[in-house]
């Protein structure tokens, strides 16, 4: 645990690498998944609403197949940086991102709506900010999950890796917005009430219900893949 805690210290020491003003080279992507309907009118205690808003909070949704993630735990959500632990076959990919902003707002056209977006930092194989919102539209009721991403490769990925992104990146990355649709939908709709706690110690993990994986201290651990690129054998992961 000491070995990955400093590797989220670290991250603060790292520049945000996303470019809203560059107007070439991005991609932009919405992922909208239509989650149930609970009463009309404000978000219900303990309803879908709140429930999904939890799980946004905390970035408990992510699919632990693909992706796992830890933050300091005394961190405010606004400016948190986050370590994502991407797995892809035999590698495992650590790179920060950084929350950059935060939405709490009741639209005129009657979409109650919380979230936060973050962006990339440096060493992470894309540039770019993806916002992910939890909303409801008052009158009917309907709750959304919704994930906006505009990105594009990093430039400096090298020719093994912007191979390997050409190759699989986009698969891989539609199968993850694909997928947080769907954990969000089962674990904010169809879990029982009442979520446990994020586990204790300095480090928050993420997914709360990932279980441990056998593969872990099998893969070849690459932290920060594009800037200060640092391959880890098998047997010197110990995080």
């Amino acid at each position: 645990m000491s070995g990955l805690l400093a590797v989220v210290e670290g991250l603060r020491e790292r520049a945000v690498t996303d470019d809203p003003g560059a107007k070439a080279g991005w991609t932009v992507d919405e992922h909208v998944h239509e989650l149930g309907t609970e009463r009309p009118g404000e978000p219900v205690p303990d309803g879908i609403w709140e429930r999904a808003t939890a799980l946004v909070r905390d970035y408990d949704f992510t699919p632990p197949e693909l992706l796992r993630a830890a933050y300091l735990r005394d961190s405010e959500l606004l400016g948190r940086d986050i370590l994502l632990d991407g797995r892809f076959g035999p590698l495992r990919f650590l790179m920060g991102v950084r929350i950059t902003e935060v939405v709490d707002r009741a639209d005129e056209d009657g979409w109650r709506v919380w979230g936060w977006a973050y962006a990339t930092l440096d060493g992470h194989l894309q540039r770019g900010q993806v916002l992910y919102r939890v909303a409801k539209h008052r009158a009917s009721g309907r709750v959304e999950f919704r994930a906006s991403v505009r990105w594009k490769p990093d430039p400096r990925l090298g020719p093994v890796f912007g191979l390997g992104w050409g190759l699989f990146g986009r698969r891989s990355q539609l199968r993850f917005y694909r997928r947080i649709g769907e954990r969000v939908r089962e674990r904010a709709v169809l879990e029982p009430s009442g979520r446990h706690t994020l586990g204790t110690g300095p480090l928050v993990l993420v997914p709360g219900d990932a279980r441990p994986d056998p593969w872990d201290h099998a893969r070849i651990r690459v932290t920060h893949p594009v800037h200060g690129r640092r391959l880890l054998p098998p047997a010197a992961d110990r995080t």
